[in-house]
């Protein structure tokens, strides 16, 4: 420790990327308890550590992936079905999100244009263009497929402390990802696995209160193009707040 230094710690956490295809490699139940126990080092709002989180693997992960691709599948095939396809998805209600948080937010007007341009430079490096709906689809499914990670974690938070237990999770998953990264690993951050909560609170004891905010995937990133993709890092003034 005594040798790392400023400079060290700056080249790490700017080289911290999100993983989107994973090797066939598993990952030891002992590391993961590793980045548990770095990730519970975050601060937490008195120390309550308002959150959960369900550890998904072998037949466990395949399952709940299973689960929600048939699900996506079904929505996408009801929104091509027009009216008829609408009017059967509102019947059978499968595919219909059951998100303990509401997973798709409208993009408020002045944050449109970064979330245009990431999109934009990930799936043009993809060759996915904009009017390709369906690779854009297939795309999106390997949400569902975990990127091919062999672990799958699920976040819960307490809904008694809002969104003090939200900011919480956050800490603790920076953390997380930090210390995976540390050791050879790459995560991914998904909002979109929470879309359908039911097939996973199947699979885990909840207890009363706590509500699914999102997945993270965790495995030993591959060397495929995707994985090269550098999103912008904004520079800091575009947050610093002007005097009044």
């Amino acid at each position: 420790m005594a040798n790392f230094t400023e400079s060290d710690w700056k080249e790490f956490v700017a080289s911290r990327r999100t993983t989107r295809d994973f090797l066939n490699k598993e990952v030891p139940d002992s590391l993961i308890d590793e980045l548990l126990t770095d990730a519970m080092t975050a601060p937490s709002w008195s120390n309550t550590r308002p959150y959960l989180v369900g550890i998904a693997k072998g037949e466990k992960r395949d399952r709940i992936s299973k689960e929600l691709l048939s699900r996506w599948d079904a929505a996408g095939r009801a929104l091509k079905g027009g009216l008829a396809g609408k009017v059967k998805l509102l019947f059978t209600r499968y595919g219909l999100p059951t998100s303990d948080y509401k997973v798709f937010r409208t993009y408020p007007k002045d944050l449109v244009p970064r979330q245009q341009k990431v999109g934009a430079e990930l799936y043009g490096l993809l060759g996915i263009k904009r009017d390709d709906q369906e690779a854009r689809q297939a795309q999106w499914a390997r949400n569902y497929e975990f990127f091919g990670a062999p672990v799958e974690l699920f976040i819960f938070t307490h809904s008694g402390l809002g969104e003090y237990s939200v900011s919480d999770a956050g800490l603790f998953m920076q953390n997380l990802m930090l210390g995976a990264h540390a050791r050879g690993l790459g995560t991914c951050a998904q909002g979109a696995v929470a879309l359908w909560a039911d097939p996973i609170r199947k699979e885990f004891k909840i207890p009363k209160g706590y509500k699914l905010l999102c997945g993270i995937a965790v495995g030993y990133p591959s060397d495929a193009k995707v994985n090269g993709f550098r999103a912008e890092r904004l520079p800091i003034e575009e947050i610093k707040l002007k005097d009044a």
